[in-house]
This record gives C-alpha cells, structure tokens and sequence, in this order.
C-alpha cells in the first residue's frame, strides 16, 4: 500500500512542550501553534488519502520538504535554488519536521508511529512552498529478508 498526500504552504516543525513552573507536576503543554498545524497535516491526510495501515505493518515515511525561495536572491542564486543545486539549510530542523508529520498521522495513517521503520527527509526550494509525504508498506520487504 502506498498513500501521498501533500501539505501547502511553508514547512513548519513541532514545537517544543512548555512547562508550568506554578505547577511542576503538571502535564507538558504542547504549543497551540504545533496543534493546529498537526490538525492541518491530518485534514490534508484524510482529505487526500484512503485507507490506513493495519497495526504493527512497518512504514516507511518519506518527506519532501519545499521551503520559498527568497526574493532578495539574485536570479542566479534563484535558478539554482530552483534547480535543487542550492538548498535550504534554514530552520526548521529536519528531525522536527519528521516529528510534526509523525505525530500528526498517529492514528490516521497507523496505529502508531512506532511502525514507522525507516524515514527519508529532505529540503528543497520552490515556488511553491509546501510539504510531501509517501507512506508505504514495508511488509514485502521484511518478507524478502527472512
């Protein structure tokens, strides 16, 4: 099984937990930001997608990530970004990336995101900003290695 889907707009990361220091036994509190953003990411999947993994089926997540190319660039400068010959090298970190999408998709996409195996991420600039994701089974290959 392999489902895509795509994320408009600029790749964002999962924010850190904030802490309460009037209550140090409180629960961590996961930015409002980073919640609607996963709540985007999990709209687009099941808008643009049909099905879900069965329990413990591995996954592989693979994530292209397209950051705006920036309009103080010359157009040189612009036309390699485009090209894929310059790349971004900006924030968000990329394993915050996976994190957003891997937690966004827990329940939507697999039981768990501990079924996701193996992860491939990269940045790239574009005009049009945004975010792809290739989910698929792994189960086949696991079978080819026993």
């Amino acid at each position: 099984m392999v489902l895509e889907f795509t994320v408009t707009g600029e790749p964002r990361s999962k924010g850190r937990p904030r802490f309460n220091p009037k209550y140090p036994g409180a629960r961590p509190k996961t930015p409002e930001d980073t919640l609607v953003y996963e709540n985007l990411i999990g709209w687009e999947f099941r808008r643009q997608c049909r099905g879900a993994f069965p329990e413990k089926e591995p996954v592989e997540m693979v994530i292209r990530a397209y950051y705006t190319i920036p309009a103080s660039e010359s157009k040189k400068r612009k036309m390699l970004m485009e090209q894929g010959t310059i790349r971004p090298t900006k924030k968000p970190d990329l394993d915050n990336v996976v994190k957003v999408y891997a937690d966004a998709l827990n329940h939507l996409a697999y039981h768990d995101d501990a079924q996701v195996i193996r992860i491939s991420c990269e940045k790239y600039y574009s005009h049009e900003p945004r975010v792809e994701v290739r989910l698929s089974s792994l189960k086949e290959d696991m079978q080819d290695e026993n």
